[in-house]
């Protein structure tokens, strides 16, 4: 009976840990402004969100993706989806310098492979433990 009991608690602890799943719209500016977050990710590459008017491209490098998750456990949404943004845009800043571009345009929101355009916001998905952004963006270079 106890093992039943203990078994039952453990089923309804995980069923709940992972139960949420909240896809939301959260600001890139305000998440660029906060300094932990602009320094995490670093200078050097230029950023371009879709729609976003940029540079003469030079030469196009490609197309990538990127999918990152931080522990949410005990945060907010807001401030876990920041930090996974910033995961996430500095992974796309370590692929541009990799392929020899100083600038990733056309950024876009891919989370759950369906990709949204916007210039004010990026899509995080917060659950009680995790949560993930995922971007896609074209790494180039751009004329100087």
């Amino acid at each position: 009976m106890k093992k039943l009991l203990m078994l039952l608690l453990l089923g309804s602890i995980s069923t709940t840990a992972t139960a949420r799943e909240d896809i939301q719209d959260f600001s890139i500016n305000e998440a660029m402004a906060i300094n932990k977050i602009s320094s995490a990710i670093g200078e050097g590459v230029e950023f371009y969100f879709a729609g976003q008017q940029h540079g003469a491209i030079v030469k196009s490098l490609g197309e990538f993706k990127t999918s990152k998750k931080t522990n949410a456990f005990g945060k907010s949404d807001l401030k876990a989806c920041q930090w996974a943004f910033a995961s996430a845009m500095k992974s796309l800043k370590q692929r541009a310098q990799k392929e020899g571009g100083n600038a990733v345009v056309n950024i876009r929101s891919n989370y759950d492979n369906h990709q949204t355009s916007s210039a004010e916001t990026f899509k995080c998905g917060a659950g009680n433990v995790i949560a993930g952004v995922a971007l896609i963006g074209d790494v180039v270079t751009l004329e100087k």
